[in-house]
């Protein structure tokens, strides 16, 4: 099973993050993903099948957060020239909850997921 530090070492690597600025919120998108796959499986912890489905979901929930950007800029809405104004629509940009991103990766994660009420 990889440690906290290798995944967050692949992580970086697969968003292209060069710097360490980012360490925190990733950690953050790695271990919030583990609990997600967790608790949606009922599991105690990670199987080492998974170890790529953990990466894939994190940079999914890291890019739906939007953690790293101040403002999220979606297609423009409107212009007006005299005294310049854009508006964007930033209904594009909406957050995927939890269950959403679980969804794309149903397949993956029902081989382990362990029946209970």
């Amino acid at each position: 099973m990889p440690t906290p530090t290798e995944r967050l070492k692949t992580l970086k690597k697969l968003l292209g993050v060069k710097n360490d600025d980012s360490d925190e919120v990733l950690l953050f998108a790695i271990n919030s993903t583990i609990d997600m796959i967790c608790n949606d499986c009922r599991l105690q912890s990670i199987p080492e099948k998974l170890n790529n489905v953990v990466l894939n979901i994190a940079m999914d929930l890291y890019r739906s957060r939007n953690f790293e950007q101040q403002q999220i800029e979606g297609t423009v809405k409107s212009i007006t020239e005299g005294d310049v104004s854009v508006a964007f629509d930033t209904t594009d940009c909406v957050s995927l909850s939890h269950s959403d991103i679980l969804k794309n990766y149903k397949i993956q994660l029902d081989r382990y997921r362990r029946m209970g009420w």
